[in-house]
């Protein structure tokens, strides 16, 4: 009998979409929780669809988990990773699934507090910038002064650059606290949820939540990314990138360099152990001009390369299940990513990237490819 994976998430982000395939190719029965509109439902390997309600996120997560029974739920989202975690606290019967799928709930108060998560990591003796909680306007000027002009203010629990603040100057400091720091007045976030078409941003209109904040200091360099599956504090399988392209600063990654970097692979390798952690995440870096990686936050849930095939002790989805690795997808370095890499406003990929593209799931590609160029003539020769 197939193992019942639940892919869980809250936002239209292609990640979801390449990791329904990605378990389904090995074995795995897959469904999913869904926002309207995810491309995911597309998909010829998703068995099952069970719609997200933004505004009723406890009770569309409460039939998921009844009507799809998993045997293993992973978020792809922070978001849909926060709802788990309140599952597990208030859903009858969630506990059990949610500690087999992610680890202790416990543990994931310091991975999703920033300034918490890197105190943890430099603890273990990880390469990390000092990063310090902010609680108020005269903390964060002290803490300017004493990390100096150029660093990052970072908001606990946002995701997709929304919630990060560079600061290269002194005289852009309160703009970016006024901006972070202040929650939107209620008519902001009405706007935001009409002109958005997202029914979250209800929630902020009636609670108007306070932000946590951090203050990180700025390491300058490129950035560099691990995803890595792991089982009760052992990691089984991993990947490191560096950071080519992105669609926009402090965006999503298009076009990436695969690497082995014995530091980065220790980072996971330490975190898993300190937290228990099982399932899938992802770790970001920063790597300074000496080639040295430093750790600047962990995604504590699946992130956008988890779905690639790389072989044996690369293959997250086969490993975390116990399962054989698929073929290898490429032995080429250089990966661009579909359909990030294609999107509009995105730089080309180089012609020597392997193109990640879904050929064997017709559904994502014929909606994805209404919205972003399809690959031409090389598509219809082969040539990738």
């Amino acid at each position: 009998m197939s193992l019942r994976v639940l892919l869980t998430t809250t936002v239209c982000w292609p990640s979801g979409a390449r990791l329904v395939g990605a378990f389904a190719r090995v074995g795995a029965h897959v469904e999913a929780l869904l926002p309207a509109g995810h491309v995911a439902a597309q998909s010829r390997y998703l068995a099952a669809r069970h719609p997200y309600d933004p505004l009723f996120p406890r009770a569309s997560l409460r039939r998921a988990l009844a009507d799809a029974a998993p045997d293993l739920i992973v978020p792809c989202d922070d978001r849909a990773l926060a709802h788990l975690l309140d599952a597990a606290r208030r859903l009858p019967g969630a506990a059990d699934i949610v500690v087999r799928s992610l680890g202790a709930p416990q543990a994931y108060r310091q991975l999703v507090a920033r300034s918490a998560f890197i105190e943890a990591a430099r603890a273990l003796r990880i390469e990390a910038p000092q990063t310090v909680q902010i609680s108020s306007k005269d903390e964060y000027r002290a803490a300017l002064r004493q990390f100096g002009p150029r660093a990052v203010l970072k908001v606990d629990g946002s995701w997709g650059g929304e919630g990060v603040a560079i600061l290269h100057d002194a005289a852009k400091a309160d703009c970016a606290w006024n901006r972070l720091a202040l929650p939107p007045s209620r008519g902001r976030s009405l706007a935001r949820a009409i002109l958005r078409r997202d029914r979250h941003f209800l929630h902020e209109a009636l609670s108007r939540p306070k932000a946590s904040l951090s203050l990180q200091q700025f390491v300058p360099g490129t950035p560099a990314t691990t995803a890595f599956a792991c089982w009760k504090g052992r990691v089984l399988a991993s990947l490191h990138m560096d950071v080519l392209e992105t669609l926009h600063p402090q965006g999503p990654a298009t076009v990436m360099r695969r690497i082995d970097c014995p530091d980065m692979e220790s980072a996971a390798v330490k975190l898993a152990e300190r937290f228990g952690l099982s399932g899938l995440h992802g770790l970001d870096f920063i790597r300074d001009a000496g080639g040295r990686a430093h750790l600047i936050e962990i995604n504590p849930r699946a992130t956008q390369i988890c779905h690639l095939a790389l072989g044996a002790g690369h293959d997250l989805p086969a490993t975390l299940i116990g399962l054989s690795p698929r073929p290898v997808a490429t032995a080429k370095t250089l990966i661009a990513l579909y359909p990030q890499a294609w999107e509009e406003g995105a730089p080309p990929p180089p012609d020597t990237a392997y193109r990640d593209v879904p050929w064997d799931d017709p559904g994502l590609l014929s909606t994805w490819g209404g919205t972003t160029p399809i690959l031409g003539d090389a598509a219809k020769t082969g040539a990738f």
